[in-house]
């Protein structure tokens, strides 16, 4: 679906908790959240206007944001256990 919201509250609805405590204790954590949320923000913006932007580019992104949501989760879990 084009436009869907992938934040990591959002994916990741069992982990708000988790999320907001290594995003205020782990900088290396919230660096990459940020990170995470901007570019699902710019591809959500992107799909929503048609993607503006060549299809490799916007493949670029979203291997960027699946990669960064990897690491992300693997945090998550590790801090959750």
């Amino acid at each position: 679906m084009l436009g869907e919201d992938h934040s990591l509250t959002k994916d990741f609805p069992d982990y708000t908790q988790t999320i907001a405590t290594l995003s205020a204790n782990d900088e290396n954590f919230a660096t990459k959240a940020k990170q995470y949320n901007e570019i699902d923000k710019e591809i959500r913006v992107l799909e929503l206007q048609d993607s503006p932007i060549d299809d490799e580019a916007m493949q670029q992104l979203k291997h960027d944001r699946m990669v960064l949501k990897d690491w992300l989760h693997q945090q998550l879990t590790d801090a959750h256990d």
